[in-house]
């Protein structure tokens, strides 16, 4: 009986995809420092429009804008998350999927979705290891390939600071020993902090990051559903990023309300992030976002999105916290999934390149027409204030059937300048460097892409 009712609710949910209204704002509306929200649509049955996961065919590659060129500097890899570059230049990856969640997804929703992010190519079993690249002569293929660490427990975020190593685990921060040049670390790991994880641990990725003088780690926590549904006790230091004293041991909240924070960056003396917001109240609602983080601040999730929208499925409610919410900085747009981020300070790109931040946009899978699912490139001013419309650095990641070739992922500037994505659908580390000569791209909110479709 159980199966026939999932096979019946999935069923029902294609073809509530089919009938689904496409979106009719246009996209440069919904993204800025004030996009402009519609009201809320709230769907018993979401929208699923997936981009089916496929892998790069032979000889087709990601488009790179105008005045940019793109190459594999690693193929082959096993669902590639994350990228950190060492200063001697070697490319570190987190080959990296969810854990085990076992009170994640119960349920025939939980069964449907289950189905959703197969189909996504977000369901292969976690490699569990961070890869070592090098590129020691400079071509732009990395001749060396060797395990780095294994046995890890779904690691994503990763940072050096002096001779020593952290990766973030699905549910701690582990630190290793490590001496410049080596390949491989066969060392125990100490585990150094605690990150909230558990049975449902449902936004599985942690990242982080070292302050400017080593003595911090940031690291963010996703929420552990997508509005609160299973209660907020096992909302207990999540939707937050947390800062930790290296020297004490010592933790504490840093900032609260981010239901989906990933990559990180520091740019204008402020911590930056990217967020993942909340699905099934339509196409174009909530938009994803990059913002500055606040010591303290409160970012609205789940009881209102950006700033004081109050979102009516969370009970109780809660306007003593509405009142408090923070709005973010810029809007990425709506499902476009961000997770990469990094500052081109260090980029060796042309203009418009050279000031801003990278943002690796995972792609929509609840969205009509799709969005997301490329690399685009913001602007900022002398404060590191976002300034203009996104910029498409990098394109094509889905074929004009619909199929992923690929889905970016984390982004990193090399030591060469150039700027790295992993693409974890098509299993490759991107690397993009400038061309000669070419006109300026084209703004993300116009581009055509098949992804759109």
């Amino acid at each position: 009986m159980h199966r026939k009712i999932l096979i019946a609710s999935i069923v029902q949910l294609c073809a509530g995809s089919l009938l689904a209204q496409p979106s009719t704002q246009p996209p440069a509306d919904t993204i800025g420092a004030t996009p402009q929200l519609p009201k809320p649509n709230r769907q018993f049955i979401p929208t699923v429009h997936i981009a089916p996961a496929k892998g790069w065919p032979a000889g087709v590659q990601p488009v790179a804008a105008d005045g940019l060129a793109v190459a594999a500097l690693a193929t082959g890899l096993d669902h590639p998350r994350w990228v950190y570059v060492l200063p001697n230049g070697d490319v570190l990856v987190a080959e990296s999927n969810a854990p085990a969640k076992p009170e994640d997804g119960k349920g025939i929703k939980g069964a449907v979705m289950g189905f959703v992010m197969k189909r996504a190519g977000a369901a292969v079993p976690s490699a569990n290891r961070i890869t070592l690249l090098r590129d020691a002569d400079g071509d732009g293929v990395a001749e060396l390939r060797t395990t780095f660490l294994q046995g890890l427990n779904s690691p994503f975020g990763m940072a050096l600071i002096g001779d020593n190593f952290y990766v973030a685990n699905s549910d701690a921060v582990l630190r290793f020993p490590y001496v410049a040049g080596q390949s491989q670390i066969t060392a125990a790991p100490t585990k150094v902090f605690d990150l909230p994880g558990g049975p449902i641990n449902h936004h599985w990725t942690k990242n982080i990051i070292a302050s400017a003088d080593g003595s911090k780690l940031y690291a963010t926590v996703g929420s552990n559903s997508n509005v609160a549904e299973n209660g907020m006790s096992v909302e207990e230091g999540r939707a937050a990023i947390w800062e930790f004293d290296i020297a004490s041991g010592n933790g504490r909240i840093f900032a609260t309300g981010l239901r989906n924070p990933n990559g990180m960056a520091w740019a204008g003396g402020k911590l930056w992030t990217v967020v993942n917001e909340r699905d099934e109240i339509g196409n174009d609602l909530v938009p994803d976002y990059l913002t500055s983080v606040t010591e303290g601040a409160f970012y609205g999730w789940p009881y209102s999105y950006y700033g004081p929208n109050v979102d009516v499925r969370v009970k109780p409610p809660a306007p003593e916290m509405v009142a408090k919410a923070i709005k973010p900085d810029y809007s990425l747009g709506s499902h476009v999934a961000p997770l990469g981020l990094t500052s081109s300070e260090g980029a060796a790109l042309p203009a418009p390149f050279n000031a801003g931040f990278f943002i690796g946009q995972h792609g929509s899978w609840n969205r009509k027409p799709r969005t997301g699912y490329n690399v685009v490139f913001v602007p900022y001013d002398g404060k590191a204030m976002p300034s203009a419309q996104p910029v498409v650095v990098l394109s094509g990641f889905v074929s004009a059937n619909g199929d992923a070739y690929g889905r970016p992922v984390g982004v990193a500037i090399d030591k060469r300048g150039g700027l790295l994505v992993a693409d974890d659908v098509g299993n490759v580390i991107w690397r993009v460097t400038s061309a000669a000569g070419g006109a300026q791209p084209t703004p993300a909110a116009r581009a055509a892409d098949p992804a759109s479709r």
